[in-house]
């Protein structure tokens, strides 16, 4: 039985797995991404550790059916590039592909790194294997991944699936991409408590989020979560606000593509069960009759394996 190999590559780290035709993951491991040189030393550092592995678990190039890998930036799937990738400090094209099958004599392929977590949770995760999959990750960003009727959407250049650019505010909080109110803004680990900051000025009430705030302690969406299972006032309208953009923002994903799911993952999803049924009451507030009932909301089930997993799939 030939094996793949999944690549993730992040800003901070590479992450790698070898896994079975059937997506389970045998061997796992990572290395530091090296960003110097404007990146220079990424693919190279990628191609070794591959080669360093497969000696060692006495496996071969013929043994590997092919590699897979998601990747920031705008990535060109036919030609195996990569450009704009600017936590990697790629500013020029990068011939990723053409790299990687000439140092290893392995076929590969690269798509985004969301579109591949979102093919991971489809595959090994909440999605269950479904022909239709929205995933939805809420992290430093949010990213997004859409699986319709068994395909990735990509749309014209790349740029499908941008869920964290669904405008819920019109009039909201500028976002990096140029626009006013994207969900971005407001249901990234930096929006919601971007969120608590606003709603912190106006609120008189008792609250001890109020007070970290006021005294300048360090913030995080981990910290107003915490706070609203507490039962702070305060955090209570904060990730009632958020419920509400993002169970919009789904409703509307929802309306438009009816899936059988859509999946919630990224750091922000930590918040669990607490999250989940506070976005569903809006959800079920903004979807359409008949998608209310046929589509679910579920936390996505594999961390920081989807991205691995989901790019060994890209092979298949």
């Amino acid at each position: 039985m030939k094996k793949l190999i999944g690549i993730d590559l992040g800003g901070t780290t590479v992450k790698f797995a070898i896994l079975t035709e059937e997506g389970e993951i045998q061997q796992k491991w990572s290395i530091e991404t090296d960003i110097q040189n404007e990146g220079k030393n990424i693919v190279p550092n990628i191609i070794e550790s591959i080669k360093h592995r497969l000696d060692l678990y006495g496996l071969s190039a013929d043994d590997i059916l092919g590699i897979g890998m998601g990747s920031p930036g705008t990535v060109d799937r036919e030609q195996g590039t990569v450009i704009g990738a600017f936590n990697l400090n790629w500013s020029t094209l990068q011939q990723v592909k053409q790299q990687i099958e000439e140092g290893t004599g392995i076929s590969f392929c690269i798509d985004n790194d969301a579109n591949v977590a979102a093919l991971g949770e489809r595959w090994k995760g909440a999605g269950e294997d479904g022909a239709d999959v929205v995933f939805v990750t809420l992290g430093t960003g949010v990213g997004g991944g859409i699986i319709a009727e068994g395909n990735l959407i990509h749309g014209k250049v790349g740029a499908g699936g941008e869920i964290g650019h669904i405008i819920v505010e019109p009039d909201g909080y500028q976002c990096t991409c140029g626009n006013q109110g994207c969900l971005e803004t407001v249901a990234s680990a930096t929006g919601v408590v971007r969120l608590a900051r606003d709603f912190s000025e106006r609120y008189a009430g008792e609250s001890e989020l109020k007070w970290l705030i006021d005294d300048g302690q360090e913030v995080t969406a981990k910290t107003i979560f915490d706070q609203a299972k507490k039962g702070d006032q305060l955090a209570l309208i904060v990730v009632d606000k958020f419920y509400y953009y993002l169970g919009l923002a789904c409703g509307n994903i929802g309306n438009i593509l009816n899936p059988e799911t859509i999946v919630i993952g990224g750091g922000v999803s930590a918040a669990g069960d607490m999250l989940l049924n506070g976005v569903e009451e809006y959800f079920q507030k903004f979807a359409f009759p008949t998608v209310k009932t046929s589509t679910k909301l579920k936390l996505a089930q594999l961390g920081n394996d989807a991205g691995v997993i989901g790019a060994a799939s890209l092979v298949k």
